[in-house]
């Protein structure tokens, strides 16, 4: 697959999230509150694809200091796309419309009580991003080249669970689930290969 930002890549991307069979009963696990994720999928500045990471501010009440996707909990009514597009707007002044939505992945329960759904979306022409310095401390371009790299992503494990540990280097930093679960199911879709990833297992910083 080439990672070049074009319509030819956007097709295929929107083919391989068509063909995925999303795993999605319908049901939301008892306690645990709907959020969404912009898989957001923009131009790198060597005109390949790259998806937007966030390093949330350090004044947030919850997950401050850590990596995340553009996204934030479900409103009363709204749908994961819905949400995701509205957070990627107020996070990082990008504004994608529905027709932008190119898929959704797996539904990922998390040990803080959300079930996170990602939003997979194109933006043809994203302008200067505006990131709210209320939510972000800084803004990153994940190259899907990069991604795609076969170690890109390891396993570990913790001696509070039996579940493995998936991690995700950049910048010299690991990007641990839900974060990272997300985007390496997001790379194996576009490898055409369907792997589940709601049992690969959050740090435990991330528990709360």
């Amino acid at each position: 697959m080439s990672h070049l930002h074009n319509d030819a890549l956007r097709a295929e991307i929107a083919a391989r999230c068509r063909a995925f069979p999303r795993h999605d009963d319908g049901l939301t696990p008892s306690g645990l509150k709907r959020a969404a994720v912009a898989v957001a999928l923009v131009a790198g500045a060597d005109g390949g694809a790259a998806l937007l990471l966030t390093f949330r501010a350090a004044s947030l009440r919850a997950h401050s200091n850590q990596w995340a996707l553009p996204g934030g909990r479900c409103d009363a009514g709204e749908t994961a796309p819905e949400t995701a597009l509205r957070e990627l707007h107020e996070e990082l002044g990008l504004e994608l419309q529905a027709e932008d939505v190119l898929g959704m992945l797996d539904d990922y329960p998390t040990r803080s009580g959300y079930l996170i759904t990602p939003v997979v979306a194109w933006a043809a022409a994203a302008g200067p991003l505006a990131p709210n310095p209320d939510e972000v401390a800084s803004v990153h371009h994940i190259a899907l080249a990069d991604i795609a790299h076969h170690d890109a992503f390891d396993f570990t494990s913790i001696p509070e669970s039996e579940r493995s540990v998936i991690r995700f280097r950049h910048a010299g930093d690991y990007i641990h689930a839900p974060t990272a679960a997300l985007i390496y199911q997001f790379r194996e879709v576009l490898a055409g290969r369907v792997t589940r990833v709601a049992d690969l297992e959050q740090p435990v910083f991330a528990w709360k």
